[in-house]
């Protein structure tokens, strides 16, 4: 992990930097959102062909970004787990994010409704820990779904680094994660999920896109991929896998896939 972190941080040092107050000054008006997979070795060949066209966000002096998150759900009832196998909409998400290097966290939620628009909102908390043993959040819980915690339980977390490209014409967003690992609060299994990479690309529809032709020439293609909703199937024998089977038999083909030249 660490040589692939060093390769990452080589890579990302050849392109010029931007930082998070450039990053909120980027307006998307007319925003289209998709979700890319690949593989690490293929990661390096699209980092080597964006110079010229990308900043890489930088903050305090990094390129890498390492993020570690908690996601509840439901103690009775149909789950969010569920409700995301079936494809049910609207559906929502409970989770507290860390940014690991600034030790920040948030408790989030994020709603998708009937016509699959995403909507997150989210509060500071002291930590993961107060709101597992305090309950620290839960007017704002309650506010955003309804729900309180003692109607939830911890169920699936992960860690991961990401890093953050934008366009020089500040038109598109790509956040890059790596080095994803679960594991599961409810069995105890860990799951390691390298080589596998996601990236999700935040464009502008309006405007030319440099990364598009890129992603073609190495056959990167648009692929969903829920961490929660992965990371439940993959640490957790008892749930059943349905509509994740075809994700899962996808996702072991493009973790083998030789990049292209």
């Amino acid at each position: 992990m660490k040589d692939q972190d060093a390769q990452i941080e080589q890579l990302l040092q050849a392109l010029p930097p931007i930082t998070l107050d450039d990053m909120s000054a980027i307006r998307l008006m007319k925003r289209t959102d998709c979700k890319y997979l690949t593989n690490f070795p293929t990661l390096v060949k699209l980092l080597e062909r964006v110079r010229g066209n990308y900043f890489s966000q930088e903050i305090d002096g990094h390129r890498i970004s390492p993020y570690a998150t908690t996601y509840w759900d439901k103690k009775e009832g149909q789950s969010m787990y569920q409700q995301h196998q079936c494809g049910h909409l609207p559906r929502t998400k409970v989770r507290v994010r860390t940014y690991v290097a600034s030790d920040e966290s948030f408790l989030e939620v994020k709603k998708k409704d009937n016509h699959g628009k995403t909507h997150k909102k989210r509060v500071k908390v002291p930590s993961l820990q107060a709101v597992m043993e305090e309950n620290f959040g839960e007017d704002f819980l309650e506010q955003r779904t309804g729900w309180h915690f003692d109607e939830l339980k911890p169920t699936v977390g992960n860690r991961f680094n990401r890093i953050t490209l934008v366009n020089f014409d500040k038109t598109e967003r790509l956040t890059i994660d790596f080095n994803i690992h679960f594991h599961n609060l409810e069995t105890g299994k860990e799951k390691d999920m390298n080589p596998i990479v996601v990236i999700e690309l935040k464009r502008d529809g309006r405007a030319p896109s440099p990364i598009l032709p890129l992603l073609r020439e190495l056959r990167i293609k648009p692929s969903g991929f829920s961490k929660y909703c992965i990371g439940a199937t993959v640490t957790n024998d008892a749930l059943q896998v349905n509509r994740f089977k075809k994700r899962l038999i996808k996702i072991n083909k493009v973790a083998q896939k030789s990049p292209q030249c």
